[in-house]
C-alpha cells in the first residue's frame, strides 16, 4: 500500500489544556506539533486524522485546513471561497453547514461571515452545474469551519462533526454537568494514569470517575461514538478506520479502584447508569455519601473534584461548603494530594489550605488548584525540603519536560509555540489483523453490550 500524504490539522481544546493535548498528540505519533491559543496544530496522514478523533481525550474537534488567505472585508472572503475546487469536497446531492469563529475588528459578526461562505459555495455550484447543494444545520454531510483572526482567514473541513466531548456514554446528566474533555484534561494534568486509587467526593453524574476509568484502562474515548464527520467524506477509508476501531491491543488492566461519592440520590442514579453504559462498573465504586462523612482512605489515593456552584447554592451555603471541604481534607486526607476546580477566590479562601499549584483553566475565572495535605504547620513542611517554586505556586506547575520551545510565531488568534519532543520513536502503523468480530456498536448497543457480544462470539 502506497504511503499516505501528510497534511496540516488543528485540534481545538479549552484554555489551559493546550500542553496536555500536545503531549497526547506526541504519544499518538503526530508531527510538527505547535501550541496556540485553545488549539494545537500538527501534521499527519489520514490514519493520524482518524486516530486523533478516536483517541484524543482533550480535543474538542479536529479541523483539516484547506485554504489560508487574507481578507479585509466580507466580499473578499466571498471571492477567496469561490476559488476553491469544491468538487473535491462536495457535490449538489450532499448537504453542508458553515461554522464561523471571528476575532477581528474588520469582521464583527460571525453569522454574516458564515452566510458569505455559504453564498460563495452555492454560487460556485450554481454557475457550474445549474444546481446547488443544500444547507443543513443538523448533521450535514460536510461541516466547514471558517476562522478569522484580524485579516488572517483559515477555511477548514471539520472532521469530527459533533463535539468530541460528546463521548456517547452519557445516558443522562445532572444540572450543569462537567464537560468530558475538561474532566479528562484535569485528570491528565495531575499526572495520574491509574497508579493508585482516585476519589471524587462530589462526583455528580460521574464524569470524572468515568474519564478516570477510561484513562486507567487506556480505553479510547471514541469507542462509544456512533459516527464522526469524516465517515461521510468522499475519500473515507472504511477498512482503515475499522482497523483502528477494532484494535484494543493498548487497553490494560487497572488494579486499583475509583471512588465516586455524592449526597444527591438522583445524581447517584444517573451516575450508575452512565458508568454502566461506559462499561466501567468493575473499576468504579459509587456511594451515596456527603463529604462531611469522608474518612481517611485505607489505600494511597488522589482526590480530583469539581464542587458544585451556581444559582442553586446561596453564597452562605457555598462558602460553608468550601470551609467544610478544607476541614475534611485536613482531618481525613493526611498525606494525600487533592486537586479542586472552582471559579472564585473567596471559595478557595474558605478551604484554608495553601495551594501548591494554581492553574487557570477553561476560562479566565476558573482555577484548578493542587493541595498537598500534610501533618504540622506549613512552614515546617517547607523547611523539610519541600520548597515550592514561587512561579509555580502562583500560577501553574513547571513546564513539562517532554517539550522544548523552539520558536514563537503568530497563528490565528494568539501566539503559537512550536514544541519538539526530546525523544520519540518513529511512528509505524500496526500490522493489519484479521478481526474476527466487529467492535463497532450496533444501533442502540452500549459499549458493555458490545463487549458481551464479543465474548460470546456473536
Amino acid at each position: 500500500m502506497s504511503e499516505q500524504p501528510s497534511f496540516e490539522m488543528i485540534a481545538k481544546t479549552f484554555q489551559g489544556l493546550e500542553e496536555v493535548l500536545a503531549k497526547e498528540l506526541t504519544e499518538l505519533g503526530a508531527d510538527n506539533i505547535q501550541i496556540g491559543r485553545r488549539m494545537v496544530s500538527f501534521s499527519g496522514d489520514k490514519e493520524m486524522m482518524y486516530k486523533a478523533n478516536f483517541c484524543l481525550r482533550t480535543a474538542i474537534r479536529i479541523l483539516k485546513p484547506i485554504k489560508h488567505f487574507t481578507a479585509q472585508n466580507a466580499d473578499e472572503v466571498y471571492e477567496h471561497i469561490k476559488t476553491v475546487d469544491w468538487e473535491t469536497y462536495l457535490d449538489t446531492e450532499r448537504t453542508f453547514a458553515v461554522d464561523a469563529v471571528v476575532f477581528s475588528e474588520e469582521f464583527r459578526h460571525s453569522k454574516f461571515v458564515s452566510y458569505k461562505v455559504k453564498d460563495a459555495i452555492v454560487d460556485y455550484f450554481r454557475e457550474k452545474t445549474g444546481k446547488r447543494p443544500n444547507v443543513r444545520i443538523n448533521k450535514p454531510d460536510v461541516l466547514l469551519n471558517i476562522h478569522i483572526a484580524g485579516t488572517d482567514c483559515t477555511l477548514s473541513l471539520d472532521s469530527s462533526g459533533e463535539s468530541l466531548h460528546r463521548r456517547g456514554y452519557r445516558q443522562e446528566a445532572v444540572e450543569a454537568p462537567l464537560n468530558e474533555v475538561l474532566a479528562a484534561g484535569m485528570i491528565l494534568m495531575t499526572g495520574w494514569h491509574g497508579e493508585c486509587d482516585l476519589i471524587d467526593p462530589m462526583c455528580g453524574s460521574g464524569t470524572i470517575p468515568i474519564e478516570a476509568a477510561l484513562i486507567a484502562r487506556n480505553i479510547a474515548p471514541g469507542v462509544f461514538r456512533q459516527e464522526f464527520a469524516f465517515e461521510k467524506w468522499p475519500d473515507f477509508d472504511q477498512e482503515l478506520f475499522d482497523a483502528i476501531y477494532n484494535d484494543d491491543s493498548q487497553e490494560r488492566e487497572f488494579t486499583h479502584k475509583i471512588y465516586g461519592y455524592d449526597n444527591n440520590p438522583k445524581a447517584n442514579e444517573i451516575a450508575t447508569r452512565n458508568i454502566k453504559a461506559a462499561g466501567v462498573s468493575k473499576e468504579i465504586v459509587l456511594k451515596l455519601q456527603p463529604f462531611q462523612q469522608f474518612e481517611q482512605p485505607q489505600e494511597k489515593a488522589i482526590i480530583i473534584t469539581n464542587p458544585p456552584y451556581g444559582e442553586r447554592i446561596s453564597t452562605d451555603d457555598l462558602l460553608g461548603l468550601y470551609e467544610m471541604i478544607g476541614e475534611r481534607l485536613k482531618h481525613a486526607f493526611t498525606g494525600g494530594t487533592a486537586w479542586i476546580l472552582s471559579y472564585r477566590d473567596e471559595c478557595f479562601d474558605q478551604i484554608g489550605l495553601k495551594a501548591s499549584a494554581r492553574i487557570p483553566l477553561f476560562n479566565v475565572e476558573c482555577q484548578f488548584r493542587k493541595y498537598e495535605i500534610f501533618d504540622g504547620k506549613y512552614k515546617d513542611f517547607r523547611a523539610e525540603g519541600e520548597e515550592l517554586d514561587k512561579e509555580q505556586h502562583e500560577r501553574r506547575p513547571a513546564p513539562r519536560k517532554d517539550f522544548k520551545p523552539r520558536e514563537r510565531r503568530s497563528f490565528g488568534d494568539g501566539e503559537k509555540r512550536e514544541f519538539k519532543p526530546r525523544e520519540r520513536k518513529d511512528f509505524a502503523p500496526r500490522e493489519k489483523k484479521d478481526f474476527k468480530t466487529d467492535r463497532r456498536p450496533r444501533s442502540g448497543e452500549s459499549y458493555p453490550e458490545r463487549k458481551r457480544r464479543e465474548r460470546e462470539g456473536n
